[in-house]
């Protein structure tokens, strides 16, 4: 279960200051002077603040290079490591391969055949290897491109494009803009927004080039606005003019009465887990639920339930991605980036819509 507790880096740091047993199954920090990890409340000597850092899960640290302390050796089954331990070996191979190593080739390097590996990697990891070799060759030419030096060039052979045709090819699908337009923060993006008010509260529409690309919602328009120019902080922001103020319209209506749909082109812009997290969640019928689990279920990856529900709260297009359909396995409602009270009255009126079979608004009690 998802505990709000634990998901700040400020709080899970007091839990290990405090040796917190509850943080226990939460996650489990690193140490990068010793290349160990352990749970929240080991009695280990405890390491210095700046030489930490978190993970979600123990198959998370081990990806990046981590050993299980003593302890956490003794509280995994033998096979359970084993294979945590193979998925981290192939992962390495990935980051430090120029292209995408084939499966076969993956396989071998652990000592498993192609189909028992890819199934134990999906599981691991939450992505098939091609979906992680591409998901972090996107992370490091991000990484790149922010440093804002050397050439957009370097970036792309740096982040292991081994041919800038390869690169531009899958650009957009990577930044969400071209990559020079990346690197200058957005700047040249062109992204209308207009900021209306629905029963909600303030709702605040954006558009790029290639689609919605955030759908906030808040109780102040000004912080709407900021948190838009934090997300694009070098874009070129403009004023919805009449024809984008229809479709700001367009998506009130549909926060009012969710019956009658919702059809637009989004500019989602994300990881590979994320991406099919969030085209998982479209998938949920108005008027119904899924747990956390179901959603990792239906990925193929039952084992990051934690993944889920961070990829749940990464999400900036509220009812168009309908993250609000997420509860808990036991029916609860969780966190949702907009209040829970918003989340539990938009489920309220896709319930009673669908129990009406009709449009109309059933008043609350």
């Amino acid at each position: 279960m998802n505990d709000k507790r634990f998901q700040s880096p400020e709080a899970r740091w007091q839990a290990i200051q405090m040796r917190d047993s509850h943080a226990d199954g939460h996650f489990v920090y690193g140490v990068r002077t010793s290349g160990i990890y352990c749970a929240p409340s080991a009695t280990a000597r405890q390491p210095k603040r700046e030489n930490v850092e978190f993970f979600d899960t123990a198959a998370a640290a081990e990806a990046a290079g981590y050993v299980a302390s003593r302890r956490e050796r003794g509280a995994r089954p033998e096979a359970a490591s084993e294979r945590a331990a193979a998925v981290a070996r192939a992962c390495r191979l990935i980051e430090r391969g120029e292209a995408s190593t084939p499966l076969g080739e993956l396989a071998a390097h652990v000592g498993m055949s192609p189909y028992h590996f890819h199934r134990t990697f999906k599981a691991e990891t939450g992505l098939t290897p091609k979906a992680y070799s591409s998901a972090f060759r996107a992370n490091k030419l991000r990484e790149q491109l922010q440093q804002a030096q050397g050439s957009i060039t370097d970036a792309i052979y740096d982040a292991g494009f081994n041919a800038n045709s390869r690169f531009y090819e899958s650009a957009n699908q990577l930044l969400g803009m071209p990559a020079k337009e990346y690197r200058d923060g957005g700047a040249g993006a062109a992204i209308r927004f207009a900021i209306g008010q629905c029963s909600l509260g303030a709702i605040l529409v954006a558009q790029s080039e290639r689609g919605i690309c955030a759908i906030l919602l808040g109780d102040d328009p000004e912080r709407l606005a900021q948190q838009l120019q934090d997300q694009f902080p070098s874009a070129n922001l403009i004023g919805g003019d009449t024809q984008f103020e229809q479709r700001v319209a367009e998506i009130v209506g549909f926060v009012e009465a969710p019956s009658i749909g919702l059809n637009l082109p989004l500019d989602v812009r994300g990881t590979a887990f994320q991406e099919r997290v969030w085209q998982a969640l479209r998938q949920i019928p108005p008027g119904t639920t899924a747990s956390y689990t179901d959603i990792a279920n239906q990925i193929g990856a039952p084992k990051a339930v934690r993944a889920v529900a961070q990829a749940c709260a990464a999400n900036r297009i509220a009812v168009a991605i309908p993250c609000h359909r997420v509860v808990r396995r036991d029916g609860n409602l969780s966190g949702y980036r907009w209040g829970v009270e918003r989340k539990k009255e938009l489920l309220r009126r896709e319930s009673a819509e669908s129990a009406c079979g009709r449009g109309a608004i059933v008043p609350p009690d």
